[in-house]
């Protein structure tokens, strides 16, 4: 009788485990982050000028050795149309993460903060779903000044919390791929 009632207690905690592990949903497979080992941030001026790069380079990835990280001088009273470059340069040739930011374009949004006097940074390009995504920038500067330009790239925002369409990262959330600062010079 022992026997008979072990038997059917193993049955049913089998059965129980069975079932139980049919329910289980598929696993998601995590996105993996990109590393980005380099990002240039390029501005055009409207109307014609000099054009002006920011760059930031860390081939090493993090830690090692310190970025290599240029900022740039601005022209003051001017249009830039500014536009973002990603490249992982471990890899050969370059992987250029521009374009998986951009088949991404729902679960990304750069942010733009600045310290410079009279300098603005609006988007110039949308998601499907009308966000902004930050690629594609108009940068506007109007006195002379100096300070910092600060970019973040945002892996997931939550691109409908509040002030985030409009650039403020205070709500946005997710995680960050990307923070650099660079020095800017208006003159």
């Amino acid at each position: 009788m022992k026997i008979k009632n072990f038997l059917f207690i193993s049955l049913g905690l089998v059965m129980t485990f069975l079932s139980s592990c049919s329910d289980d949903p598929e696993p998601e497979i995590p996105n993996e982050e990109e590393l980005i080992t380099t990002l240039t941030y390029t501005l055009t001026p409207v109307g014609g000028g000099t054009t002006v790069e920011l760059k930031f380079k860390d081939l090493d990835g993090d830690g090692g050795d310190d970025p290599e990280i240029t900022g740039g001088t601005l022209a003051a009273n001017t249009t830039y149309e500014g536009s973002i470059e990603l490249l992982n340069e471990l890899e050969s040739p370059a992987e250029d993460i521009t374009e998986e930011v951009e088949e991404e374009n729902d679960e990304h949004q750069f942010f733009y903060q600045t310290t410079v006097n009279g300098l603005s940074v609006a988007y110039d390009d949308i998601d499907g779903d009308g966000n902004p995504v930050g690629l594609a920038t108009k940068v506007a500067t109007t006195t002379a000044g100096s300070g910092k330009l600060t970019v973040t790239l945002r892996h997931e925002p939550n691109k409908t919390a509040d002030g985030v369409k409009d650039g403020d990262i205070t709500n946005a959330g997710g995680e960050t791929d990307i923070e650099v600062t660079f020095d800017v010079e208006v003159k």
